[in-house]
């Protein structure tokens, strides 16, 4: 799961000015090791999902037999990347993809929840009234 946001004031950071962007489109790209013995099996995938009103997306990734959390967490990335918004005030790509994520791994049984850093996109124009020179 990640966010998005509209950088309103353009200085690459989620400032008071900010808000989160409904209806951004997103590129997801996910690979994983799985650690099963005398095998070097991996599951690799693309997929494009759309934030929802809150700027939040999101993407289940089924079980797979022998991808365990925590492994899978050292041995295998997911990263995304801004794909377009349906803004028409803030439609810059600012945080173009992520450059980490955080695993966190669930109380449930092999379950993870992998936080991608945030995107970004920010208006044509800069706000000087709003957000000063």
């Amino acid at each position: 799961m990640g966010l998005v946001y509209c950088d309103i004031c353009s200085n690459n950071s989620f400032s008071r000015h900010s808000y989160f962007l409904p209806g951004a489109e997103v590129q997801v790209a996910c690979n994983f090791r799985a650690f099963v013995p005398k095998t070097r099996e991996q599951v690799s995938f693309s997929v494009n999902r759309t934030t929802d009103k809150h700027g939040v997306y999101r993407l289940e990734i089924p079980s797979v037999d022998g991808i365990a959390c925590a492994e899978a967490a050292i041995a295998s990335s997911c990263q995304a990347s801004l794909v377009g918004t349906s803004s028409t005030s803030c439609n810059i790509p600012g945080h173009r993809s992520t450059t980490d994520q955080i695993a966190i791994k669930s109380r449930h049984p092999n379950l993870c929840i992998y936080s991608l850093t945030a995107l970004s996109f920010r208006p044509s124009k800069r706000n000087v009234a709003l957000c000063g020179k």
